[in-house]
């Protein structure tokens, strides 16, 4: 079993930045993709970028394509989510979630994701 622990959250103007973390803890923790996801008040959880186990490839959604980055210190079991020129439309609950050992083409798909944190609040106001 998989244990996530996401912080990172806050308030934020338009334009600035902040940085997730989901720290994962439990047996093979280090064998399992990373996934990140939000869900805004009255809309369905949407992925936002995943990093694979293995080959450390990455994903992302198109909406937070070239402001976000994901990154994963394996050393530490953590995977960090850089997020720059932040928008009010990224004002959400964000949650990691893990999978076995890749993201692949379905990385979205939050079905396929084994384990969830808690969710970490970002709020980006105008």
């Amino acid at each position: 079993e998989v244990q996530l622990q996401a912080s990172g959250g806050g308030l934020v103007q338009a334009g600035g930045s902040l940085r997730l973390s989901c720290a994962a803890s439990g047996s093979r923790s280090d064998e399992y993709a990373i996934g990140w996801f939000r869900q805004a008040p009255g809309k369905e959880r949407e992925g936002v970028s995943c990093i694979s186990s293995r080959d450390v490839s990455t994903y992302y959604a198109e909406s937070v394509e070239g402001r976000f980055t994901i990154s994963r210190d394996s050393a530490k079991s953590v995977v960090y989510l850089q997020m720059n020129s932040l928008k009010p439309e990224d004002t959400a609950v964000y949650y990691c979630g893990a999978r076995e050992f890749y993201c692949t083409d379905s990385w979205s798909w939050k079905y396929e994701y084994d384990y969830w944190g808690q969710g970490t609040q970002v709020t980006v106001s105008s």
